[in-house]
């Protein structure tokens, strides 16, 4: 007999300020815009960093086109869900590469917003069982976590300080949604809605997927109905938690 999955608690939602680091462009959407939603409708701020513009991700589109489609839906998928700030740093997509540049670039992102919690994606090997995940997602969560600690330590890419920039220790825990080892989770019954038009605003990325027939909001319901079985509601997103204090 298959043993039934453990309970999910909750997330600590005393914070103010999140801050979103993920590979692509719809990255958010297929896991987390409707808990972004619900934090967005609290009064809390949240801004998205996308480390490149998807522009290899349209088969049938060129790069440079791709990057403004994407962009551009990415924007406007955002606003969906409450979120007026998106940044595109614009490395190369689909061969991001895990190491000290990445992690500097995005330190400097992590001291110029201080953000509270820092959210990104599932960056373990598969998404659970034989579904392998891709590789930009793996190095840029890999890299966010230890960003958010070099962002704390003053004598860590030191030369941003010259910049204006302050070292920020601020952070409490990075969040990974999507985790096939998510401990926690938050309610999106009420914002499950919002989160299926952020999805469908990447109208022209969908399309040249060429999944025949493919529903957003059944995809979306699937996987938030099972989460939200295990926090006790109707729907829910997952997170793994990585605490960053001392000792955690």
């Amino acid at each position: 007999m298959t043993e039934a999955p453990a309970p999910l608690l909750p997330l600590d939602e005393d914070w103010e300020r999140a801050l979103c680091v993920v590979a692509h462009p719809d990255d958010m959407e297929f896991g987390a815009a409707a808990a972004v939603a619900r934090w967005t409708g609290q009064g809390k701020s949240v801004a998205y960093c996308m480390v490149t513009s998807g522009e290899a991700g349209i088969d049938g589109l060129d790069p440079d086109a791709c990057r403004e489609v994407r962009e551009a839906e990415q924007v406007e998928s955002a606003r969906i869900v409450g979120v007026d700030t998106v940044e595109f740093l614009r490395e190369p997509d689909g061969i991001v590469e895990y190491g000290v540049p990445l992690r500097r670039l995005l330190a400097r992102v992590v001291r110029r917003h201080r953000p509270d919690v820092v959210i990104t994606g599932n960056f373990r090997d598969t998404w659970g069982g034989r579904n392998l995940n891709q590789a930009d997602h793996i190095a840029v969560g890999r890299a966010v976590v230890d960003a958010v600690r070099d962002a704390g330590n003053r004598w860590v890419f030191a030369e941003q300080l010259s910049d204006g920039l302050e070292p920020w220790g601020g952070v409490k825990e990075v969040w990974a949604f999507g985790s096939p080892d998510a401990t926690h989770a938050v309610e999106t019954t009420d914002t499950f809605d919002a989160g299926v038009a952020s999805l469908t605003a990447h109208a022209a990325y969908i399309e040249g997927l060429g999944w025949e027939n493919w529903d957003p909001r059944e995809f979306l319901e699937g996987m938030a109905r099972a989460s939200g079985s295990r926090l006790g509601v109707t729907f829910a997103a997952p997170f793994e938690v990585f605490p960053m204090g001392w000792g955690d």
